[in-house]
């Protein structure tokens, strides 16, 4: 390992991007301490300890901390990633956007530049609706977050935040150009990671005043690692399905005849299953906490049972996860445009009819391969909710106070953990490493290097 770390150094070409790459995300974390003016920042800690786990928690995530201190990244890359998705959701839909798709590059380049304009307008969207949502939060009898509410303050935020979040569309861009590794990836990554050492020094420190015990501790360090190898195993499996191609002569020369594989992920979704089912469980939890509905009991009773780590929450959070997992993967892998390709070139799946029998047998498999999957994400997403606050029974109506005395307190009350371990973050964190580590990986061996895997070969996200 130190070996290859002295490999990296000695190449100037890798060491250049790596400098530049860990550049870009110097400036990241420093434009992540330069507040936005009209707020008072401690009154906004407060609200999102208030609020703990609604969708404000979830768009603090992906902005690294910096919306909780509501910087000028107060809105990270989200609208980036929102609009991505959307592009790609509309490839399937609109021929237009599948045609430029299958145009090669320049067909890239022009989605792409789409996807800048649509976060450019999205941001402008949800800044001015931001500043909006603060003020109504500094009426009367509520403490106040803006110092000046106005036209002026809507417009200010407005445009401090779409500036801060096309620089950092542009950061991104850079890495990913002239740096190491996937630079929105990357962002992502440090505004986690950066937040891990005061969630360990927090760990310790209840363990030095005993609020958590040795045990609970290192069962917590156990778990991190099986969960850690889980993630790894799990992200890098594949089922690869055997394709031959068939001999074709066409004058003097001989077409085909060679054997490859059609590699299918476990987790073709990726993270964006867990995205979608947090932001749709994290939509009614924010309108249910308006000041209308406050004086509504039943209204009260349902905010209660879809709060954060309850149990109906956890429940309709795991079942989302699997229905985006298929919904997600159904649009983006047609089986039956896969059999169509593969008999236009004259391969075949060995003891497989091509045409329709191919596309069920690879349909079937996919099935299989995501529901797993699945299970598999909505297992990862739940567990830090567990280890947060437990399971919770007692909320449940009627049956939740006559189960809670009997079960242990750390399955009922959690465990107590002061960070977020798990889900979304984890498998950013574990999934982008990977990523990063396989391109160093590919360009250490390109130029006669030993890379950090040695005697295997290590693959990423993508296979």
């Amino acid at each position: 390992m130190i070996q290859s770390f002295k490999n990296i150094w000695s190449i100037p070409d890798l060491r250049r991007r790596v400098l530049y790459t860990f550049g870009l995300l110097a400036v990241y974390r420093i434009g992540g301490h330069i507040p936005t003016p009209g707020i008072d920042n401690a009154a906004l800690m407060r609200l999102f300890e208030r609020q703990a786990g609604s969708i404000l928690g979830y768009v603090d995530l992906f902005a690294g901390g910096n919306f909780r201190r509501f910087t000028i990244f107060a809105l990270g890359i989200m609208p980036y990633i929102t609009a991505s998705i959307i592009l790609q959701l509309l490839t399937v839909v609109w021929p237009y956007l599948e045609k430029l798709s299958k145009e090669g590059e320049a067909g890239r380049k022009k989605i792409t530049q789409w996807t800048r304009y649509g976060t450019v307008l999205l941001s402008v969207i949800q800044s001015f609706g931001i500043a909006i949502w603060l003020e109504s939060m500094s009426g009367s009898g509520a403490e106040r977050i803006v110092l000046s509410p106005g036209f002026g303050f809507r417009m200010m935020t407005a445009l401090t935040l779409t500036t801060g979040t096309a620089l950092i569309m542009w950061l991104g861009e850079q890495i990913s150009e002239r740096g190491i590794g996937n630079g929105i990836s990357l962002i992502i990554y440090a505004g986690i990671v950066v937040g891990f050492p005061n969630a360990v020094l927090s760990t310790f420190q209840d363990l030095r005043t005993g609020q958590l015990g040795p045990i609970a501790v290192l069962l917590l360090l156990l778990l991190m690692t099986a969960v850690v190898a889980a993630i790894v195993l799990v992200e890098r499996a594949q089922r690869k399905i055997p394709i031959q191609y068939a001999r074709r002569v066409v004058g003097r020369r001989v077409y085909g005849g060679a054997s490859t594989y059609l590699p299918l992920r476990v987790n073709t979704g990726g993270v964006i299953p867990v995205i979608f089912a947090s932001s749709m469980l994290a939509i009614p939890q924010t309108i249910l906490q308006l000041r209308a509905f406050q004086d509504v009991r039943w209204v009260q009773d349902l905010q209660r049972q879809i709060a954060y780590s309850a149990p109906l929450y956890n429940l309709l959070y795991f079942l989302l996860i699997i229905f985006f997992c298929f919904f997600y993967v159904s649009i983006i892998f047609n089986p039956m445009d896969q059999a169509d390709n593969m008999k236009k070139y004259g391969g075949f799946i060995p003891g497989i009819r091509p045409g329709k029998k191919t596309a069920e047998y690879v349909d079937r498999i996919l099935t299989r391969l995501t529901f797993g999957g699945a299970i598999y994400l909505g297992l990862i997403s739940i567990l830090p909710v567990f280890l947060i606050s437990g399971l919770r029974p007692q909320v449940l109506p009627w049956i939740g106070p006559m189960i809670e005395p009997y079960l242990p307190k750390f399955v009922s009350q959690g465990l107590n953990v002061k960070f977020y371990f798990g889900g979304t973050s984890l498998l950013i964190v574990v999934g982008v490493a990977m990523d990063t580590v396989q391109q160093i990986e590919s360009q250490l061996i390109m130029r006669h290097y030993e890379g950090f895997m040695k005697g295997t070969r290590m693959r990423g996200r993508r296979g």
